[in-house]
């Protein structure tokens, strides 16, 4: 007999969830080099600015960089001097942004998180958020609480919509208003700071990212 314990059964609705999270994670590992050309030099520091601004204390932080991809963002918070951890369901993303940043990177899927308790002062999620099926974002908003320390912060940037999910392309994702945003990061225990649409300075039907900060409460 094997040692082993037995399979846990997965329910046909999580089946689904999973499928179209590993969807996602084969679109970006086909993907990986081209993205990398594509996004190295996106001006986020806005976004990264606007999380450390919030964290309370003082510096140098604990920062998990949650759906880290290539591993840019990663790399100038290691370069401000934070501890800086990585995290990416994509191999190839995960093995880029070990190479580019010098940081830990954890591979680990968003639908099965294994991170420390009370171990990050902020979490980065910086366009990842939004690939996470709503069905499953209470357990994944609940444990990215738990990994922070108490009034740790968590940053999110979303494509904002009126509030469709489904694949789009070979990628899921979920496409959500302020309102409906606000109630799911609320009801799984954060506390708003802020929230501002990017682009900087265009008007608003030019602004298609919708990016938060909230406090663990």
């Amino acid at each position: 007999m094997s040692g082993r314990a037995p399979a846990m059964a997965v329910s046909p609705d999580e089946a689904r969830l999973r499928d179209a999270v590993r969807t996602t994670v084969a679109h970006y590992d086909r993907s990986a080099r081209s993205f990398w050309e594509a996004t190295r030099d996106h001006d986020v520091s806005q976004n990264r600015d606007a999380l450390l601004a919030a964290i309370e204390g003082a510096a140098p932080y604990a920062i998990l960089d949650f759906g880290c991809g290539p591993g840019r963002d990663l790399a100038c918070f290691a370069a401000l001097g934070h501890r800086a951890v990585g995290l990416d369901g994509s191999r190839e993303f995960v093995a880029m942004a070990r190479a580019h940043a010098g940081c830990e990177v954890l591979h680990q899927d968003f639908l099965a998180l294994d991170l420390p308790a009370s171990a990050f002062d902020g979490v980065f999620a910086n366009a990842s958020l939004f690939h996470v099926p709503s069905a499953a974002l209470p357990r994944v908003l609940g444990e990215l609480r738990a990994a922070l320390k108490p009034r740790g912060v968590l940053f999110s940037s979303n494509p904002r919509g009126d509030n469709q999910e489904g694949m789009n392309g070979s990628r899921y994702g979920c496409y959500f208003d302020l309102d409906s945003w606000r109630g799911h990061v609320t009801a799984a225990g954060f506390v708003e700071i802020d929230h501002y649409y990017r682009p900087p300075g265009l008007p608003r039907d030019r602004q298609p990212w919708l990016a938060t900060l909230w406090r663990k409460a």
